[in-house]
């Protein structure tokens, strides 16, 4: 959407008191992820009364009329139209594809350019800069909102990639769900399940590839699901295999994939192609039959820790996620040490933890022994104490070895800070986070890095090995025993 509205004339602003439009793109996985557009529309409203506010996404797929209500909303836009966001506000502000970027001094009956406010799933608000408006300032009357929300057809959309603000691209190859796991309200706000072209997915690549990404993330909401809308002979792995085949892109790395997906000859091919991050996430939901029964999951605990074990023996060093659901509607006490003691058994390096929240229209909903909110809480808790001693364990064992890492466009922090004056942050294939103190490394960079030591869930190392010549850093402050061998002190 970015993409679409500045090709179409307008320009992004940096404060919600400065922009004539604000768009939001919004989840609602979750009761706190709708809780949280409703308060940035209320912050925007306060630092911009004059300003007219679109949502879209799933939330407005959802809860239109809900949305629409909303003090200094003027346009409500589901799923189903999200593609055509550009082209609704570019009629709206008489905005073109084909408008000149303004000169320094804009003619006088030069069409303004609307100053636009695009605020992405997960935002904070208008920024602490923000001001609020004079008293004199005065909010137009609320107009009725303008919705749009139809059926989700078959098409993809959004296939150009636009990715001018990321280390690391997240390719979208899927979208829409067909499963129908009783919590999840994603098949209804998404669709079902459709994929993009293969030969699209080469292309896509392919021009990341010449922008000079070094890494890029496949992505959808059901990636394991991957070509089976387009051809019984198309599958996500031998898409993986021509990806590899037909582009030179350094490393790939595979987002959230359903157990039932992670086959054998997947983990086979990562553990062999050096191009493929060692890393998965792999969705469990629960630790207990009984409740992934309830949940209409289609996989049970065994295969899921065989899978994990698979994993863990063919890539000894592969980084494995989780994601974690506690309090499902029937969940009872000894259902939940049943998944905690699951959940211990497992060699796993991290887990998102997260408590079940009621959707509506979804079956879980009307299950009646739903689970205080407290108690989910605590068992959230007792899952990532679990889970925390594995990490320690798993950063601990990567002392001394070296890594492949990326380097990212963002400092690393410490506590305490460190002397050194700056400190380059990197993401390893692992998926675990490593500073570089005294290093200057540009973002986007593909080295490798010697780990020295682990903290406060992060490693710090140097440059070290044939990826690092070329790249200037700084090693004066490392103790000389832990300099790459050959490596002189430099002054800039």
């Amino acid at each position: 959407m970015k993409g679409q509205l500045l090709a179409h004339g307008f320009e992004e602003a940096e404060r919600a008191n400065e922009c004539d439009v604000a768009v939001l793109n919004t989840c609602t996985v979750t009761a706190a992820a709708d809780a949280e557009v409703r308060q940035v529309v209320r912050r925007i409203r306060r630092a911009n009364p004059r300003c007219r506010i679109l949502v879209t996404g799933c939330y407005a797929q959802r809860a239109p009329k809900e949305i629409a209500a909303l003090e200094g909303v003027a346009w409500v836009v589901g799923n189903s139209h999200k593609h055509a966001v550009a082209d609704l506000l570019s009629t709206e502000f008489e905005c073109s594809a084909t408008l000149p970027q303004p000169p320094t001094a804009t003619p006088v009956n030069a069409p303004r350019i609307p100053q636009l406010l695009v605020r992405m799933e997960g935002a904070q608000g208008p920024s602490a800069g923000s001001t609020s408006p004079t008293p004199s300032t005065q909010a137009p009357a609320k107009a009725p909102a303008r919705v749009l929300v139809g059926e989700i057809a078959d098409a993809f959309h959004f296939t150009p990639v636009f990715a001018e603000d990321r280390t690391r691209p997240t390719l979208k190859i899927q979208d829409g769900c067909n499963a129908r796991c009783s919590f999840c309200v994603i098949p209804e706000v998404r669709g079902g399940s459709r994929s993009l072209a293969p030969h699209q997915v080469i292309s896509q690549v392919l021009l990341l590839q010449d922008s000079g990404y070094r890494e890029i993330v496949l992505s959808g909401i059901n990636l394991g699901g991957y070509g089976r809308d387009l051809n019984r002979r198309i599958t996500f792995l031998g898409l993986l295999e021509r990806i590899l085949a037909e582009t030179s892109i350094p490393r790939l790395r595979i987002s959230s994939i359903e157990p039932m997906d992670v086959t054998p000859d997947l983990i086979a091919l990562v553990a062999r192609e050096p191009r493929l991050a060692r890393h998965f996430h792999i969705p469990l939901q629960s630790g207990c039959d009984r409740v992934l029964r309830l949940m209409n999951r289609r996989y049970w605990t065994d295969h899921y820790a065989q899978r994990v074990r698979d994993i863990r023996e063919q890539i000894p060093d592969c980084g494995i996620g989780a994601d974690v659901m506690v309090g499902f509607p029937g969940e009872t006490e000894a259902d939940h040490e049943v998944s905690l003691r699951f959940i211990e058994s497992l060699p796993l390096t991290y887990v998102h933890v997260f408590p079940y929240s009621l959707r509506p229209n979804t079956p879980a909903a009307s299950i009646t022994s739903q689970v205080n909110g407290r108690i989910s809480h605590g068992r959230g808790q007792e899952v990532r104490s679990a889970v925390e001693k594995k990490r320690e364990e798993f950063l601990a064992a990567q002392v001394g070895r070296t890594l492949s890492v990326l380097t990212l466009h963002k400092q690393a922090t410490f506590h305490p800070p460190p002397a050194e004056a700056h400190s380059t942050l990197a993401l390893t294939s692992n998926y675990l986070r490593v500073a570089l103190p005294g290093a200057r490394v540009p973002g986007n960079t593909l080295l490798d890095v010697r780990v020295r030591r682990a903290h406060d869930g992060i490693l710090d190392g140097y440059p070290d090995g044939p990826r690092t010549q070329g790249v200037t850093e700084h090693c004066a402050e490392l103790p000389e025993a832990d300099r790459p061998s050959g490596a002189q002190p430099l002054a800039g």
